[in-house]
């Protein structure tokens, strides 16, 4: 089990940490500390316990705990604030970065700077949960069939209306208003300046996600997991 790429591996790991904690506890298994104290990669580590193939989440679980034990926490939060998709877990990240980030920008601006980078402003139109549904009943057939074809109708539309809540119950959106910068200052900076400021701040996080990046490909390539290192 290798990874295209630094970032697929990160994506993936901080993907996998946001699943249910139940299907992921199988990633444990495959780890030994004394292996690692021997300097074993993954695939030594899977070898040792008799492991032909496992499942993709559980190296992505793996590679999430080695990262966020081999990285600085600066670099762990870094890459947990960019890229996670567990809300909880980006809104700790990110107030850990607001801690390590200098800037002359008061901390409401430093907050919102911060926040914008790692959610960017969605595009377009926001995805809207179903609330209603139609259904095409032909004009001659029967009430047992039409009061049939109604309910299913129905049914469908409330688990795709179930499947989309879901699916944005741990999505972090925030209104459109949050990315006006004259809401970020209330003493009045000039736009300039703002405008200054946001780019130290967002600079300052994109070196801090670089950084990470290159300690945490050192760490998949001396596990072995990174496909142009493999071949």
């Amino acid at each position: 089990m290798i990874y295209p790429g630094i970032l697929n591996a990160v994506v993936s790991a901080l993907t996998a940490e946001a699943i249910d904690n139940t299907s992921k506890q199988a990633w444990q298994k495959l780890y030994n500390s004394a292996d690692e104290e021997e300097g074993g990669d993954l695939a030594t580590l899977v070898r040792s316990r008799g492991v032909s193939s496992i499942d993709r989440t559980q190296v992505d679980c793996w590679v999430s705990a080695r990262l966020h034990h081999g990285l600085e926490p600066k670099h762990w939060d870094a890459l947990v604030a960019k890229y996670s998709t567990h809300k909880g877990r980006k809104v700790q990240a990110l107030a850990a970065l607001q801690t390590i980030i200098t800037t002359p920008a008061p901390k409401l601006f430093l907050y919102k700077a911060v926040t914008a980078w790692a959610i960017p402003q969605l595009k377009g139109a926001r995805p809207k949960v179903v609330s209603s549904v139609s259904v095409e009943i032909p004009l001659d057939a029967p009430a047992w069939r039409r009061e049939v074809m109604v309910k299913a109708a129905v049914a469908a539309g409330k688990a795709k209306a179930k499947k989309d809540e879901s699916r944005s119950a741990d999505m972090i959106v925030l209104k459109d208003s949050f990315y006006d910068m004259n809401t970020w200052d209330n003493d009045g900076a000039p736009e300039s300046t703002r405008r200054r400021w946001r780019q130290s701040i967002n600079q300052a996080a994109d070196d801090l996600v670089n950084e990470a990046l290159a300690h945490a490909g050192e760490i998949l390539e001396a596990e072995g997991l990174l496909i142009e290192k493999a071949a």
